[in-house]
């Protein structure tokens, strides 16, 4: 296993793979860097190096209770790109790890990020307020705290039907996909898991994203139930200086997962032009 221990002695499990143009995914919650080995092989079998990680309190990483928030998961990514002295970096983040890319990007990159792509991602911000009226309620995280602090081993089996549209008419319904989901949930800390929840719904990404130059590519599925689309992506695109959006009828949040040729194909046309 490759480890790295950062400055604040959190241990930051890594996994760095192929040769080529060098690309970094970021996890969203509450999942580990495996939730994204359709999109690795896809990419080492076409030269590309391909750098994941799991988030401090999530996967193989440490389990630490202190600083999950968005501007500790994007100064963590900064630090294992510079231990890895990565450069020209595309960085692509799913749902939280969209948020965690706006910020490095825009706060940490320090000229080492070429692009970046946000698929299903929380930005501008989740949470609604009288600033953001059309945002998903409070109440609505409060209950994903209750059952992440009551019920994680029952919760985490039951989000994979809306996290994945299995929850809609003639879905694919594919268990393994689900136990998979609740595998990588279940290997993280329940305080990371809980704190995250602020850090994801809570996080405002505006500046970040009004103030990145770089090429951004937004990709959303329109049928998304964790994330809605309107309150995301719509606006996301729409504060980014260079930024291109695609939007996809009836994909779930899970895409990546459940519609991995589709994505792994505008992904590479992103990456590539």
């Amino acid at each position: 296993m490759s480890t790295l221990k950062l400055k604040d002695g959190t241990e930051i499990f890594y996994k760095d793979q192929g040769e080529g143009p060098t690309l970094m995914f970021h996890h969203g919650w509450p999942l580990s860097s495996d939730d994204w080995d359709a999109q690795v092989i896809f990419f080492l079998q076409r030269g590309y190096r391909v750098v994941t990680h799991d988030r401090r309190g999530h996967g193989r990483s440490s389990q630490d209770i202190y600083n999950h928030t968005i501007e500790q998961y994007a100064s963590d990514a900064a630090e294992l790109v510079e231990f890895l002295d990565l450069k020209d970096v595309v960085h692509i983040g799913h749902s939280t790890g969209g948020g965690e890319v706006i910020r490095y990007v825009n706060k940490y990159a320090n000229g080492r990020a070429k692009k970046a792509v946000l698929i299903s991602a929380v930005p501008p911000i989740m949470v609604a307020s009288d600033s953001n009226p059309d945002g998903v309620p409070m109440s609505v995280f409060d209950g994903i705290r209750d059952q992440t602090l009551n019920n994680r081993q029952q919760f985490y089996i039951d989000l994979t039907f809306p996290f994945y549209g299995y929850n809609r008419e003639g879905a694919d319904v594919k268990e393994g996909v689900q136990r998979n989901w609740w595998r990588q949930g279940m290997m993280g800390g329940i305080v990371a898991h809980y704190d995250g929840i602020k850090a994801f719904s809570e996080t405002d990404f505006t500046e970040d994203l009004k103030s990145v130059d770089i090429p951004v590519l937004v990709l959303h599925g329109e049928d998304d139930q964790i994330v809605p689309i309107e309150n995301s992506a719509i606006k996301s695109a729409k504060l980014l200086k260079n930024g291109k959006l695609i939007t996809y009828p009836g994909f779930p949040h899970g895409m990546p997962t459940t519609e991995a040729a589709t994505i792994n194909k505008d992904l590479l046309e992103f990456i590539e032009a």
